[in-house]
């Protein structure tokens, strides 16, 4: 499956915030309220709700809404695809080196 490159930019600019990340990994135990996701942070609840629409823009995160209460849950689909992506690249590059690695060795060594 290919990615887009906008969707890259989205997943990768929603990770790259500490607090994002540190809201990826409590979803990684199972769903959490806003207010569970707020608890070990120290920001005020809007600037929480920016980062949470943040990842769930990216399409990392989903949320659903319960009465008054909205809860989180992590795509995993969406990290698991991201993982392939950098996959991808690392045995492209393992390739590159592999071939770099040889052409070495073949080299005649100079006197």
């Amino acid at each position: 499956m290919i990615i887009e490159a906008a969707t890259l930019d989205r997943m990768f600019h929603a990770l790259s915030d500490r607090s994002r990340r540190g809201m990826i990994d409590r979803l990684g135990r199972g769903p959490a309220s806003v207010t569970e996701l707020a608890e070990p942070l120290t920001m005020a609840l809007p600037t929480v709700l920016k980062h949470l629409n943040v990842l769930e823009d990216s399409g990392l995160v989903q949320s659903e809404k319960t009465g008054r209460v909205r809860t989180y849950h992590l795509r995993q689909e969406r990290l698991a695809e991201l993982e392939r992506w950098i996959g991808e690249r690392k045995a492209e590059w393992n390739a590159a080196f592999d071939r770099l690695d040889q052409f070495l060795a073949e080299e005649e060594p100079t006197p």
